[in-house]
């Protein structure tokens, strides 16, 4: 077995370095035996060491004292302990300062080994759970190059490393769970849980259930013990989105955990304390849903601490070729298509539609031609007439002339029609009325190519 590892043994004893050294490298590791503190800690400020076999008694700096030193390094090795005098006050002291176990003499070599094994693995995991992390931060980028998504990043930065709460606000389909899982990624709880609720999913008369979990036997159908979404997001962030269509009986429970971070599970009568930062979104304008009634004021001031704003994607028209291009690599790589491109025309395309459905509704549409188009470059055929129907009637971007209306709807009226009839140019020609001449002549005038 070759493992790569890098294992240091430390011991003041030539004779359990070299028993040690001997044995572990037999197991396929990389190892070098040392007599002291001081050069241990020399040695693992390269960063490459991943397990430190530590004698507890040695000249100089101690074992516990080299610990500590090396729990001080950018990136610490895991530490397993040898002690020739154990007792559980030096055990219980080396687990604090951050030993990985504790082991004593005479040494076990085959508990040595385990031991040894156990944390490797246990390092490799923490690196592969920090790149996720990592990859996950990525994932959560807010993208866009806009004024205001320019501001909004820079709002998150600011805000992320506080326990403020933030009320996010946007149309559906803008990204406002992006916004809060950013927030949690830059956030001192990015360790912690991201728990997500939305609340005009859920039926009424569960969430509160859902919220803050119940006891078996506290309703019909209660059928075991059920931890809730507060509970779960203890240590980390709980995220409500559409926290407008929360009821207002629903709303005073959730006041009262924000003013006191605990609560009592449905049907029971102990209480559970969590420490969770909370995070809402909503597509409704509170303010107007306070005038009528149906939402709670001070939960209003609760809850928007620092209101954020995501604009709608016709606000942004600038982004929509970034977004366009990032989500056409992703959905590539995710299918396993060849690099696709999105001609001008195409984008022109993209650009004049008003995207009533946001973000979303353009990720959809991406994904839809990456897994629909054969084709490796985008052209205005492939788009769905929607889109030209859209563009048409934009207010966004009005025709200057009658001659451009005219041709654009002649345009997306000419794409339906060979849609629907799947490209076939005597039925398009037949179903417009014109002959098959007449409508090369058209889609030539019109720039519609056929597909290949």
């Amino acid at each position: 077995m070759t493992t790569h590892s890098r294992i240091l043994v430390v011991d003041d004893e030539a004779g359990i370095r070299e028993s040690l050294s001997s044995i572990l490298r037999d197991e396929g590791y990389l190892v070098e035996a040392l007599p002291s503190g001081e050069e241990a800690l020399l040695r693992a400020t390269a960063g490459d060491v991943e397990v430190v076999l530590l004698d507890i008694w040695l000249a100089s700096m101690d074992g516990l004292e080299t610990l500590s030193r090396l729990q001080g390094l950018p990136r610490p090795p895991l530490v397993i302990i040898i002690s020739g005098h154990g007792n559980i006050e030096t055990a219980v002291r080396a687990t604090k300062l951050g030993a990985f176990d504790f082991v004593e003499k005479p040494l076990s070599l085959e508990k040595i080994i385990v031991l040894v094994r156990n944390a490797v693995q246990q390092r490799h995991l923490a690196e592969e759970n920090q790149l996720l992390r990592a990859e996950l931060g990525q994932r959560y980028q807010v993208i866009g190059e806009s004024v205001p998504m320019k501001a909004l990043r820079q709002q998150i930065a600011v805000t992320a490393p506080t326990n403020g709460r933030v009320l996010i606000y946007g149309e559906s389909g803008t990204g406002k769970e992006l916004v809060a899982r950013a927030l949690h990624a830059a956030s001192l709880r990015s360790k912690g849980p991201f728990v997500e609720m939305n609340c005009a999913a859920i039926p009424e008369e569960l969430i509160e259930s859902e919220l803050f979990g119940h006891v078996k036997g506290s309703f019909t159908g209660a059928t075991e013990d059920k931890i809730g979404k507060f509970q779960k997001a203890d240590g980390g962030t709980l995220f409500l989105d559409e926290v407008g269509d929360m009821s207002l009986r629903t709303q005073s429970k959730v006041l009262r955990v924000l003013e006191q971070q605990r609560f009592e599970p449905v049907g029971s009568n102990q209480t559970v304390t969590v420490d969770v930062r909370v995070l809402a979104a909503t597509n409704k304008n509170l303010e107007q849903e306070i005038a009528r009634g149906a939402f709670r004021q001070d939960l209003f001031y609760r809850l928007n601490v620092i209101p954020f704003f995501v604009p709608p994607l016709r606000e942004r028209q600038e982004d929509i070729p970034i977004l366009a291009r990032y989500f056409l690599a992703e959905f590539c790589e995710a299918y396993g298509r060849r690099t696709r491109e999105i001609s001008d025309p195409a984008m022109e395309v993209l650009l004049r539609y008003p995207w009533p459905g946001n973000v979303r509704e353009l990720k959809n549409l991406v994904e839809r031609l990456v897994i629909m188009c054969p084709q490796q470059r985008i052209e205005p055929h492939h788009l769905p007439p929607e889109l030209f129907r859209g563009a048409a009637e934009s207010p966004q971007q009005p025709y200057a002339t009658l001659q451009e209306a005219r041709s654009a709807y002649e345009r997306e009226f000419i794409l339906r029609k060979l849609q629907e009839n799947r490209w076939n140019m005597t039925q398009t020609a037949a179903s417009l009325g014109v002959e098959r001449s007449h409508l090369y002549r058209k889609m030539k005038s019109l720039g519609i190519a056929a597909p290949e």
